[in-house]
């Protein structure tokens, strides 16, 4: 009988801290309502042809479903420098509050000073453990290349 082990929740999230990742806000913005957005760590590239990225989404978030309606998001790359604005976006409340940003091409919004911003259109969702993935065709993007990211590794904010 294959039966997998048990894998406990604090030892892989512990392993996972190992890994360091870039940090992104998710945007988004329907016409008439408020903007919504979210901080993440799981942002990434996914194919080139066709241009694909993906990010997780927690279903126990409140912003996901905003996001999904609006069918369309940004997802804005933090700078070095940035912490702050990453903590605004994972907390409850106006997350927007004393944020500059612009309309996307899409609408979504693209915040101020970002190291890169990708806008993307939601293409596929996927049902994973106590995730969503959401798949999005990138239809703009730019960077400020001399910039340097905002990491995070072993449950904190660190510097390149």
């Amino acid at each position: 009988m294959n039966t997998l082990p048990a894998i406990a929740r604090d030892d892989l999230r512990g392993v996972m801290a190992c890994f360091a990742t870039g940090v992104a806000v998710i945007t988004a913005a329907e016409p008439g309502r408020p903007p919504v957005g979210m901080a993440v760590n799981s942002f990434v590239s996914v194919s080139l042809e066709p241009p694909l990225v993906l990010f997780c989404a927690a279903h126990t978030s409140s912003t996901w479903p905003a996001i999904r309606a609006a069918g369309h998001f940004c997802a804005n790359v933090l700078a070095a420098g940035q912490e702050e604005l990453a903590r605004a976006f994972a907390r409850k409340g106006d997350r927007f509050a004393g944020v500059t940003h612009t309309p996307g091409i899409t609408g979504a919004p693209v915040l101020r000073d970002v190291h890169a911003h990708v806008e993307c259109k939601i293409v596929e969702t996927y049902e994973a453990g106590d995730h969503t993935v959401v798949l999005g065709r990138v239809l703009d993007l730019d960077a400020d290349t001399e910039a340097a990211p905002l990491l995070f590794y072993r449950s904190a904010y660190r510097l390149f």
